[in-house]
C-alpha cells in the first residue's frame, strides 16, 4: 500500500456513518465507514475503490479525488494533500550544505525584534532562533526539533496533547507524498517507537501550523502562554519563520515581558 492509499483508509476510518447521513445500524464491526459506502458515495466500484486503497490504481482523476474529499469531509488543506499523494511533483533538490543555511539578513532582523522568533524547517529542526526565543527553548535542556522535545520532554507542555497532534499535522503536511529527505525519515522511524507518535501518525492528519496558542511550563519564569503565527521564508523553500508574542489576559499576559526580564 502507497501513500495515497494508507491516506485513503486512514480517512474512511476516521469517518463515520453519521457524518455523511448513513443510518445507524449496530453492531457494526468496521471502524469508520466501509469500503462500498466509500465508493458507493464518491460514484465508483467497489473495486475501483479497493485498487485505490490497495495501490493498484495509481492515477485516479481530478473528479475522483474531488469526490473522495467530499466523502471525508476533508477542509481544503487536505483536499490538496491528497491531490498531491496522487500527483507527486519531482521534488527540488537544494544541496545540503544551503538547505539550512538562513539568510543572514533574516537573522539580523530578527535579532532586532523583542519577540521570540525562530526558524525552521520542514522536520522542524531549529534552525536559528533569536535570543529571546533561547530563552524560551531554555538551551540547557530544549531539543533542537520541536517534535522530539515534544515526545521526550512532555512535562514542559500545559497541554501536551493538543501540541503534539499539532506538529505531528504538522510534519505530515510538510513531509509530502515521496520525502526522499533521509533525515526526515530517520525522525519518523525513530520516534515511530513511541506509542503515542505511531498513533497520531497513523491518522494522517494535515494541517501547517499556521497560528496557535503556545503554552509551556518554563523553569525560570513559570507558566508560558504565547500566541503564535508561522510564515514561509520564500527565499528558502521549506524554511519557516515562527513568531511569539504575548496573549492579552490574565495573568499569562506578560510572557514575553517576563523571558526579556531574563536579558537584564
Amino acid at each position: 500500500m502507497g501513500a495515497l492509499g494508507e491516506f485513503l483508509r486512514a480517512r474512511r476510518q476516521a469517518t463515520t456513518p453519521d457524518q455523511v447521513g448513513l443510518p445507524h445500524v449496530d453492531g457494526r464491526r468496521t471502524p469508520g465507514l466501509r469500503r462500498s459506502e466509500v465508493a458507493d458515495l464518491a460514484g465508483v466500484s467497489v473495486d475501483y475503490y479497493m485498487r485505490l486503497e490497495q495501490g493498484r490504481e495509481r492515477h485516479p482523476s481530478e473528479q475522483v479525488l474531488d469526490s473522495l474529499a467530499r466523502v471525508f469531509h476533508l477542509d481544503p488543506e487536505a483536499a490538496r494533500h491528497l491531490h498531491d499523494l496522487a500527483r507527486p511533483r519531482t521534488p527540488r533538490h537544494t544541496p545540503a550544505d544551503r538547505a539550512d543555511q538562513v539568510n543572514p539578513t533574516l537573522i539580523t532582523l530578527m535579532q532586532s525584534w523583542d519577540h521570540p522568533a525562530l526558524v525552521m524547517n520542514r522536520r522542524l529542526d531549529v534552525l536559528f532562533e533569536n535570543r529571546l526565543a533561547a530563552l524560551l527553548c531554555n538551551e540547557r535542556e530544549f531539543s533542537p526539533n520541536l517534535l522530539r522535545h515534544a515526545f521526550y520532554h512532555p512535562e514542559w507542555y500545559q497541554d501536551w496533547h493538543s501540541a503534539a497532534n499539532v506538529w505531528v499535522a504538522h510534519l505530515r503536511a510538510t513531509a509530502g507524498a515521496h520525502c526522499e529527505d533521509p533525515f526526515l525519515l530517520d525522525l519518523i522511524e525513530e520516534l515511530s517507537q513511541v506509542g503515542d507518535f505511531r498513533r497520531m501518525w497513523g491518522t494522517h492528519d494535515v494541517r501547517t501550523n499556521g497560528r496557535g496558542i503556545l503554552q509551556l511550563r518554563h523553569p525560570d519564569v513559570g507558566e508560558v502562554k504565547l500566541a503564535y503565527e508561522t510564515l514561509p521564508v520564500n527565499s528558502a523553500p521549506g524554511q519557516v519563520l515562527l513568531v511569539c508574542q504575548s496573549m492579552l489576559d490574565s495573568h499569562s499576559a506578560d510572557s514575553v515581558g517576563k523571558l526579556r526580564h531574563l536579558l537584564l
